[in-house]
């Protein structure tokens, strides 16, 4: 019967909802399709494999285990498609996330078919295999103009017959990890020289992947040496000897270094992804928050003016100053017409680009040092005859120092100087990442402002010694400095990619150092612990 006007509708989920078998790559989340990004974002239900997977949602969807049970077991096939069929009775959309690709060497067929029976729609989006995707992080070509095939073998508990696995050229094995010196035993006694190139790579595509180039006669000690365990993907055949020049992932600058990143999480995005690109994984640590003014009234005042023609000047010394004065102009129904007639200035090109979103593009930015400093020195002095208003509005940080508005009063300028934001120290970090600072587990520290080191330390102390430290400018590696610690890294430009790009050249060179001595390559929190790090 159909609704009345007087009946509110209900919206209830349909008898049953729709699977996707999404292909989560091999690890690395930026290998993740365009098309799994789509149905994360839009699932109900997303059942993973493996714990990390929980980064890749992003939404509020219900997040379901389908590793283990909840005894800890591990699931079979059988298992996971009753389990992915349960949630898509509900009548959810259910993202089923699966390693590499849902059909290759994976569970998703069986998966799939017990949709199938159960008469629920599925789809099934590729995903990229860990099969070719490890060895090309390895360095490690598959084929090449002088190798044309390559076998794939799936081992874990199977009876292999190796005799006729050896005949081919090039060999992926998978699961084999635990058996590789019955596996390498078998192909010699198939024929394969006991001198055949062998390469192991474990955690494949991630910033702790780790190689292990041997042969087949001592790959079974090799790895035990190196602690080698599962999930790993191994290489057999003579395209292995490529990876000496090939390896591109495992030679980058900061190739599994821990950076720590004090800072706020919304301000460390940009730079965590310059990072991860150097091969680094970073931690952020909020040391600080950034917090409307207590009392607001200077900041009204100080907008009243601008509109009423108070001002010649507004100097922004950060992003957050722009959006603190953008926040206040929404509060009052203002928009960038408001800065019609005003001069914008701009400490340095990050701050020009936050005001550029707004439609404006600042009179002046440093052309040398971007700080205030280097705005001083670009900014003219009063002039009488060519500026009718001699004042400057500079909203800035409560703890901002002193440099710009002292420097533009002795160019004449008088400066209303308004706290447009507050930084509020953080509370500590966890124990763990305390003890890690310390003990130095950290392989470097970047420092992003003069309140990040002067919180990081008030939180959780000085980094260790062996820490490289980091610091996006000159003021911010004095007070590193003054707090006792040797800056050894300083950011051309302030800004978070070029203090990224500075901490990748000091790595590269420390790498090339280490090669040059014939030394194997170790991160700083690798070396043996030395004396406090002293200014």
């Amino acid at each position: 019967m159909p609704t009345s006007p007087s009946t509110p509708a209900t919206t209830t989920r349909p008898s049953a909802g729709r699977v996707s078998f999404v292909g989560a790559g091999p690890g690395d989340a930026s290998l993740l399709t365009v098309r799994a990004v789509e149905l994360l974002a839009e699932a109900d239900v997303v059942i993973i494999e493996a714990p990390e997977q929980q980064a890749l949602v992003t939404t509020d969807a219900e997040i379901v285990d389908g590793g283990t049970n909840a005894a800890g077991e591990l699931l079979n096939h059988t298992a996971r498609g009753k389990l992915v069929v349960k949630h898509a009775k509900t009548g959810a959309h259910v993202v089923r996330l699966m390693v590499g690709d849902p059909f290759t060497y994976a569970t998703g067929p069986e998966e799939a078919m017990a949709c199938a029976k159960a008469g629920i729609s599925f789809e099934v989006v590729p995903g990229v295999s860990s099969v070719s995707a490890v060895p090309a992080y390895a360095g490690v070509p598959l084929t090449d103009k002088q190798h044309r095939e390559f076998k794939v073998v799936s081992v874990g508990d199977a009876n292999i017959d190796w005799s006729e696995a050896a005949r081919h050229e090039t060999l992926v094995l998978l699961s084999a990890v635990n058996r590789i010196g019955e596996v390498a035993a078998g192909l010699v006694e198939a024929g394969r020289s006991p001198e055949t190139p062998v390469a192991m790579t474990r955690l494949g595509t991630t910033t702790r992947q780790e190689t292990v180039v041997s042969t087949l006669a001592n790959i079974a000690t090799d790895a035990a040496k190196s602690q080698m365990a599962p999930p790993a993907i191994i290489v057999v055949g003579e395209i292995v000897a490529q990876r000496e020049a090939l390896s591109w992932f495992e030679t980058k600058p900061l190739y599994g270094w821990r950076v720590l990143v004090p800072r706020t999480k919304e301000q460390s995005q940009s730079l965590a992804a310059r990072l991860r690109m150097y091969g680094a994984v970073s931690e952020e640590v909020p040391t600080i928050s950034v917090e409307p003014p207590r009392n607001p009234q200077q900041m009204d005042k100080a907008v009243r003016g601008l509109v009423e023609g108070r001002y010649e000047w507004v100097a922004f010394t950060s992003v957050n100053a722009v959006k603190a004065v953008r926040e206040k102009f929404e509060e009052y129904g203002l928009d960038a017409r408001a800065f019609s007639g005003l001069k914008i200035a701009a400490v340095g090109e990050k701050t020009a680009q936050a005001i550029e979103t707004w439609g404006i593009r600042p009179d002046l930015v440093p052309s040398g040092e971007q700080s205030g400093r280097g705005l001083l020195e670009d900014w003219p002095p009063f002039d009488e005859l060519l500026d009718p208003i001699n004042r400057v509005f500079l909203p800035r940080a409560d703890i901002a120092t002193e440099t710009l508005a002292a420097g533009l009063v002795e160019l004449g300028w008088e400066v209303d100087d308004v706290t447009a934001y507050r930084t509020v120290r953080a509370s500590p970090p966890p124990a763990p990442t305390r003890e890690a600072i310390k003990s130095g587990k950290f392989d470097a520290v970047l420092f992003t402002s003069s309140s990040t080191v002067r919180n990081l330390v008030g939180i959780a102390g000085k980094p260790h010694a062996t820490t490289i430290i980091a610091c996006i400018g000159p003021a911010t590696a004095k007070t590193a400095e003054e707090h006792g610690l040797r800056v050894d890294v300083l950011a051309e430009q302030p800004s978070a990619e070029e203090l990224a790009d500075a901490l990748a050249q000091f790595g590269e060179q420390r790498r090339v150092q280490f090669l040059e001595a014939g030394e194997p390559v170790l991160r700083p929190s690798q070396k043996k612990p030395s004396s406090r790090r002293k200014a």
